[in-house]
């Protein structure tokens, strides 16, 4: 049976979306928004009305059934309130800020745009996940550091969560937060290497975060395997590492235990003989109890707008890291620190976290119900590529204690819109 939990869809039917129209839209968006942009992290709230409906088919599908209404934004800023930003951090260096770690930050010019203006410095947030704190503030983890901010009601950033060294990018023999995303002003703006020679690899950082239902402990996993772990390359980058904190005092996380979350595999048609095998790389985690989580693992490539329409994995699967090993040591987290080899093997006597299959969101029976398809034409009943997102919502509207709940998840559009 699922646990209360701190839903970014809460029991009041108020839906938490963060505005990730920082490099987290526009790192892969790139090719649909020209580089990135100088635009602040925000927090969106809608309100959401929801009525099943469980007499649809496929000859008699149910139109749209789930609404939202824009009820407000909050704005991330710094601990002066200067606004964060989406665009690329500087490929050296950082921000300096007394009482935190250095932090990623984007130096620009003009107005970040391309346009006019007087250039500046800010932090540099690449942001995707979103848990609401008890206290009505906000933690977010992000992909440039990768780190776990904490905000305050207002958008104001309170603390700061640096991962162990071996979460760091590094090029040169020092910290490099780059991505590989240059600004839209500057698209052609050199880096060497490209990819880090360790750390986290280029926008594959601290995809999910969850919190303990009791909101006393945090957990952040990365999109897939760090550089030192067999990253970046397919299908070698398969090892994710899954931090687990005490916020027990949210002014000061303490860092408890480590695991690795080893992540599923599919095979791309589309790709040449040798290349054909990859990894579903995780988009969004939920905890469940009981060291039992849900994770958005899929592939990529494939959606409304992408060259292929059909995705041949798109599931949240469940993993249980009851069993595993706790991999925190000295050894594993410093800054070339390792726990798998370069084929992405585990080293002897580590053992990943369980993992179950679970919900397939291609099934054309059941998405045939609802007008939606996976495959098929390019039109408005086709599955969008990039599900970042999960909520848990019981079905009673209350605690769940008939042991029903819904699931909900949300797509990102990567800047795709219509007028």
């Amino acid at each position: 049976m699922l646990e209360d939990s701190m839903l970014s869809l809460t029991e009041a039917g108020i839906l938490l979306l963060l505005s990730l129209a920082s490099a987290w839209k526009l790192k892969i968006g790139n090719r649909n928004t020209q580089g990135t942009v100088n635009y602040q992290n925000r927090i969106h709230v809608f309100a959401i009305s929801f009525t099943p409906s469980t007499s649809a088919t496929a000859t008699s599908p149910s139109p749209p059934n789930l609404h939202l209404t824009y009820e407000s934004s909050t704005l991330l800023s710094d601990p002066t309130g200067n606004p964060t930003t989406g665009l690329e951090a500087d490929p050296s260096g950082g921000l300096t800020i007394r009482n935190f770690p250095l932090l990623p930050a984007a130096t620009y010019t003009g107005n970040g745009f391309g346009q006019p203006g007087s250039g500046g410095k800010r932090i540099s947030i690449d942001a995707e996940g979103l848990v609401l704190a008890k206290d009505g503030s906000y933690w977010v983890s992000e992909e440039y550091g990768p780190y776990i901010y904490r905000f305050s009601k207002t958008g104001k950033l309170l603390n700061a969560i640096q991962p162990p060294p071996a979460f760091l990018p590094h090029r040169n023999g020092s910290i490099s937060f780059s991505a590989a995303s240059p600004p839209i002003y500057d698209p052609d703006r050199p880096l060497t290497p490209e990819d880090p020679e360790s750390g986290r690899s280029n926008n594959q950082g601290l995809e999910g975060l969850t919190a303990s239902p009791d909101g006393k402990t945090l957990y952040a996993l990365l999109q897939s395997a760090l550089i030192n772990d067999g990253g970046p390359d397919n299908p070698n980058r398969r090892q994710s590492r899954l931090l687990e904190y005490d916020i027990s005092n949210p002014s000061k996380p303490q860092y408890k235990h480590e695991y690795v979350v080893t992540l599923p595999l599919w095979t791309d048609p589309t790709a040449k003989a040798g290349k054909q095998t990859k990894v579903a790389g995780q988009s969004e985690l939920h905890y469940l109890g009981h060291g039992q989580f849900f994770i958005l693992s899929r592939d990529s490539g494939a959606g409304r707008g992408q060259d292929s329409s059909t995705s041949i994995y798109r599931h949240i699967d469940i993993f249980d890291i009851s069993s595993a090993t706790d991999i925190k040591s000295a050894a594993n987290d410093a800054t070339e620190g390792s726990i798998a080899s370069s084929k992405g093997v585990l080293e002897p006597g580590i053992k990943a976290a369980e993992y179950c299959p679970f919900l397939d969101f291609n099934v054309n029976s059941e998405l045939a119900r609802f007008g939606l398809h996976n495959g098929g034409a390019q039109d408005a009943g086709l599955l969008n590529e990039k599900w970042e997102s999960i909520a848990v919502v019981p079905v009673d509207g209350k605690k769940g204690k008939d042991g029903e709940w819904f699931v909900f998840s949300i797509s990102d559009n990567d800047f795709i819109t219509q007028d």
